[in-house]
């Protein structure tokens, strides 16, 4: 297999455009670096149109045997100083992969029994969100949806910080309406969490159906969310900070209502 050298090579500049939300949004396709992303993705069976890699780059020799999953077609080697240049770390593994988009709708779901569900309204920062997808497959939630969105679930880093988690939870972007009325038809008691109550969350009764709603890193839900929630709850906070990092604070309340659903 020959091994790409040239700058000018189109599926160079293919890597290089969908590190970009607009080309994405145009090809709808995206990229998938390291080997743990990957890895999930093929065992998720998550499409991947093209695996690009740099064995000068490979960690170990587990790389190997994950691009045996790939037909011969479908691998690409480069060049290590393209790989470098292309990838989005400092210490890239040598895999890079590009993947369709494939989004889910809210009817696609399908809760159990007792369901847990995260809804993150306008979350921000791509690592909160990866992080947000990591905690919520830790957890076992049912799925993570996504409203009044401010940051592309496909943006590298959200990817990077789920650490492949995006492949093993059901994730939906929905509007905030919508949103409310799915949960309201599944039976979902939706549990806002504020600083401003006094209800510990720990002292909330959390013990099945639950959506944990979840606002923005500066300002937090929005009036919306507030008037429709069923219960507040906070997390107690005993130093100088007034809130925690919203992946931080999903996860505190995800474990809680997971202890309590036994």
């Amino acid at each position: 297999m020959s091994v790409l050298t040239s700058r000018q090579n189109p599926k160079f500049k293919q890597i290089l455009k969908l590190r970009e939300k607009k080309h994405r949004d145009q090809s709808n396709q995206f990229l998938i670096e390291g080997y743990r992303e990957i890895l999930r993705a093929v065992e998720a069976n998550y499409p991947i149109e093209t695996l690009f890699t740099c064995e000068d780059l490979f960690l170990g020799d587990q790389e190997s045997k994950l691009i045996e999953n790939f037909e011969t077609d479908q691998v690409l080697k480069l060049h290590k100083d393209l790989f470098e240049r292309a990838s989005y770390r400092d210490r890239p593994d040598g895999l890079i992969a590009i993947a369709p988009i494939q989004k889910k709708k809210l009817t696609d779901l399908k809760l159990s029994k007792n369901a847990l569900v995260v809804v993150c309204e306008s979350i921000e920062k791509p690592g909160n969100l990866g992080s947000i997808l990591r905690s919520s497959d830790a957890a076992g939630v049912d799925a993570v949806i996504l409203c009044d969105k401010r940051t592309d679930m496909y943006n590298p880093n959200v990817v990077r910080a789920s650490i492949g988690t995006l492949f093993t939870v059901p994730v939906v972007e929905s509007s905030r309406e919508e949103v409310l009325d799915f949960l309201k038809k599944n039976n979902l008691k939706t549990v806002a969490t504020t600083p401003h109550t006094e209800q510990l969350y720990t002292k909330a009764n959390l013990s099945e159906n639950v959506a944990v709603l979840m606002g923005t890193e500066q300002l937090g839900l929005s009036d919306f969310w507030m008037k429709e929630a069923d219960i507040q709850v906070k997390i107690p906070m005993y130093g100088l900070a007034d809130s925690l990092n919203v992946a931080a604070a999903t996860t505190l309340v995800l474990y809680e209502a997971r202890r309590q659903m036994g």
